[in-house]
């Protein structure tokens, strides 16, 4: 089954095979950025009518100051990409320049920000699957999570197969939006502007008659919820070693192709859906003349009025960009996929997270982090039912968090190199990329602000609390990796052997097993070697004493009386005694164990075994040693093809061949 998902595994040699052109980086890091257009405009729209058709008259200035905000992050991760090709991004760029705990305010706001975009991407995308099929809509849920599985079960084949995999869509959409933006605003144009299905609707004001103050919260408050369309954009400079060589060039192409067609889209989205007059609103039921039932019947999305507007409802060119757009929307959360993954590796490299993070899976993607991502993805949209209005208040606060930071950091390093450079023509270089992301640091910190200010009482106080007890965790995670690692560190001199070694082999019967353990324990030839079983039941240690005799064994056998029927108790107090003899001593426990080939199996054995050595491991100058013995349902020999095993004295060594 796992051959069947994920595909046969790569050798780690074949590394370079997986590096991306620039064809296929863009549909996979940038991704989100271009889908995001799909409902940037629509959140604009929604928190301006709250106080009513009055206040639209504000969408075009909120896009533009959208647009001009994207094209300054832009440029200014351009300059991320070349002076930082290692990869790291936002977290890197923070770490040399602000210190480690910026970095990781940094990372902590990108890992926080990574799952948010794989909820909001997934449920948008099925918001406009049930545009189209409003029969879907009791099972919002259950799609999300599907496609949530689905994503991460591409992802564990590779980035460059599911980079294939999600280029035709993602080209496809933005093909599609700029035919639908060019024929929309083509018949404008011409005098036949095409109208929205709402266009004659109102919109019942939440908030009527705003002015001065709160006029201005709300148009801040619309320019936060635009801001979605920024998400991602980082996501480049995390993914710089995923590129071919020149990889930092080739990166710093493929974003400034992702910014022009991010800001193409966005701004004829934009335009299209004033121009054919389109009304949505947070609430079904503010829409007066909704058609449907507003408690049970969702409005469509901005993107479908304005293809049934342009192409005709129930069309080819309808379901075709309603179907790129849904296709877009799921896939942009494979910006986050590639993303946290690729973060989450660097972390743990640097010992702020599980070192598992850091591995490689059979297809050399970061496996670990792509299963973590999605199960974290999965039970944000179970919690919040899938809805975007209220997964979206959570949205882009920890990716303007790593904005304002990493350009902060910008900062620092070309002052930096600013002070070391001499030469004329550098210094001018220089101070241009400083005056970059100078500009970005300035407008990503206001806008962070306003974030802050308009969202937080509506969910973005979740991120607020997410993000601190994420640094907190990613720092006693690097404590314990510090203080394991100062536990570990060999103290100076020559190393030092134990005065004697006591071995104890644990015994319940005479058996081929226990013949088994005791000849490998007497080949490492111990101070002592003693045969140790527990005493429950009567009968069972006579019977054990009298096949011991009978085998003429001349390994003692030590019965420890056991009142209160327990086995774990009585051998730690023997194993106590024996440490408690010699200071520089070590006792070597021999638990002979069956190896079994169904799991099923398992329950039936080594239970007794497994909790003795769960409680010996903690036991100071104690080693434990398992002595497995393959049972015939471990493997499919025959009987008379396994390794003879010395049946006779355990004093003699066990045969060999």
């Amino acid at each position: 089954m796992k051959r069947v998902l994920v595909g046969r595994p790569l050798r780690s040699d074949r590394l370079g095979e997986t590096l991306l052109s620039k064809r296929l980086a863009l549909p996979i890091f940038a991704s989100d950025p271009l889908s995001s257009v799909a409902y940037a405009t629509q959140e604009i729209l929604l928190v301006l009518t709250l106080g009513g058709l009055a206040y639209l008259f504000l969408a075009p200035w909120v896009g533009l100051a959208v647009v001009v905000l994207l094209a300054v992050v832009v440029a200014s991760y351009r300059q991320v990409v070349r002076a930082y090709p290692g990869g790291g991004g936002s977290y890197e760029v923070a770490s040399r320049n602000l210190g480690p705990s910026s970095g990781l305010v940094v990372a902590a706001a990108l890992l926080v920000d990574y799952v948010m975009t794989v909820a909001v991407s997934v449920a948008a995308g099925v918001d406009n699957v049930i545009s189209a099929v409003p029969s879907l809509h009791p099972h919002r849920v259950a799609l999300c999570a599907g496609l949530v599985v689905a994503l991460m079960a591409m992802n564990l084949r590779g980035v460059r197969e599911s980079g294939r995999t999600f280029a035709w869509p993602t080209y496809l959409f933005i093909s599609g939006v700029l035919v639908m933006v060019a024929l929309g605003l083509g018949r404008a144009v011409a005098g036949d502007a095409p109208v929205a299905e709402s266009a004659g609707w109102q919109v019942r004001p939440e908030q009527a008659g705003l002015t001065g103050l709160a006029l201005a919260l709300l148009t801040l408050r619309a320019f936060a919820s635009g801001c979605t369309a920024l998400t991602g954009v980082e996501a480049i400079s995390n993914g710089v070693p995923a590129f071919r060589p020149p990889k930092a060039e080739n990166a710093a192409r493929t974003m400034l192709a992702m910014g022009a067609v991010a800001i193409t889209l966005f701004a004829g989205i934009t335009t299209l859906a004033l121009v054919a007059d389109v009304r949505v609103a947070e609430h079904t039921c503010d829409l007066v003349g909704f058609p449907g039932d507003c408690t049970t019947d969702p409005q469509r999305t901005v993107i479908a009025q304005l293809a049934a507007a342009v192409f005709g409802g129930g069309s080819a060119g309808f379901f075709l960009i309603l179907a790129t757009t849904a296709l877009i929307l799921v896939l942009a959360a494979n910006t986050a996929f590639n993303g946290f993954p690729m973060l989450g590796a660097i972390l743990a490299q640097d010992r702020y997270l599980p070192r598992q993070l850091h591995t490689r899976g059979d297809r050399l993607a970061f496996s670990n982090g792509i299963i973590a991502l999605a199960l974290n993805a999965a039970a944000l949209i179970w919690a919040f039912d899938g809805s975007v209005t209220r997964l979206i208040q959570l949205y882009i606060l920890g990716v303007f968090t790593s904005f304002t930071l990493s350009q902060a950091g910008m900062v620092r390093h070309w002052n930096r190199a600013l002070a070391a450079e001499r030469d004329p023509v550098a210094r001018r270089r220089l101070h241009g990329s400083r005056a970059i992301n100078a500009t970005g640091c300035a407008l990503t910190g206001l806008v962070l602000a306003i974030v802050l200010a308009t969202k937080f009482t509506h969910g973005a106080y979740l991120v607020v609390i997410a993000v601190p007890v994420l640094f907190a965790l990613m720092r006693a995670v690097r404590r314990h990796y510090d203080r394991v690692g100062a536990e570990l560190e060999p103290e100076p001199g020559a190393l030092v052997l134990p005065a004697r070694v006591h071995a104890v082999v644990l015994v319940s019967r005479v058996h081929r097993p226990t013949l088994q353990a005791l000849a490998y324990a007497r080949a490492t030839r111990p101070a002592t070697l003693t045969a140790l079983t527990v005493g429950i039941d009567a009968d069972e240690v006579a019977l054990l004493r009298r096949q011991w005799d009978e085998r003429d064994l001349d390994v003692p056998l030590t019965v420890l009386d056991s009142p209160y029927r327990d086995i774990t108790e009585p051998v730690l107090a023997h194993v106590g005694r024996l440490r408690a003899d010699g200071p520089r001593d070590l006792v070597v426990v021999y638990i002979p164990e069956y190896v079994v080939g169904r799991w099923w199996e398992q329950l039936l054995h080594n239970q007794s075994a497994l909790r003795l050595k769960a409680r010996l491991l903690f036991q100071r100058r104690v080693m434990v040693v398992s002595v497995p013995w393959q049972l015939e349902s471990s493997h499919r020999r025959r009987p008379d093809d396994r390794e003879p095993v010395a049946a006779g004295r355990p004093g003699s060594p066990p045969p060999i061949g």
